[in-house]
């Protein structure tokens, strides 16, 4: 596996929704399991079929976050540099057709959330706009055809 960015807050969600999963839901499928189990025949039994299914899908699920976790490396928000728009930067920009003002910080694509601002690095819009200064403008192919953006700020 490759390495994946996070930042300090996501990488720390990851690794507390890891615990929980193996301290918790691991735990919780081995009693139902168990459960199962203890209700006699088990080749016409769908609720032991159904609890080593969801056992497998979550030991899958753990397996990749602790490959996750393992190839992690955490941003030094620090050494970020604002004069251009870099992964973790918040950068306001303006629909230059509508004059609409968007502001996004451009995220790890495992933390991303639009709710609160935060677009992927691997959208059509962020991967427009990395290495670009303010006052650029810049023509973006999104699915619905080709936007034009104009950098207004950078921060972090």
């Amino acid at each position: 596996m490759s390495t994946v960015y996070f930042t300090e807050e996501g990488l720390k969600k990851l690794k507390d929704e890891l615990d929980h999963l193996k301290r918790v839901e691991r735990p919780k499928i081995s009693k139902q399991i168990a459960e199962a189990r203890d209700k006699g025949d088990l080749s016409e039994n769908a609720e032991y079929d159904a609890a080593k299914e969801a056992q497998g899908m979550l030991e899958m699920k753990i397996s990749k976050m602790q490959d996750q976790v393992s190839n992690a490396r955490v941003i030094d928000e620090s050494q970020l540099d604002t004069s251009k728009v870099v992964i973790l930067t918040k950068v306001k920009i303006q629909n230059v057709a509508n004059k609409a003002v968007m502001e996004y910080t451009i995220v790890p694509a495992n933390e991303a959330d639009l709710k609160a601002g935060k677009i992927s690095v691997e959208t059509p819009i962020a991967k427009g706009l990395l290495g670009k200064s303010v006052g650029d403008e810049v023509e973006i192919q999104v699915p619905s055809g080709k936007m034009k953006f104009k950098i207004l700020e950078i921060s972090i």
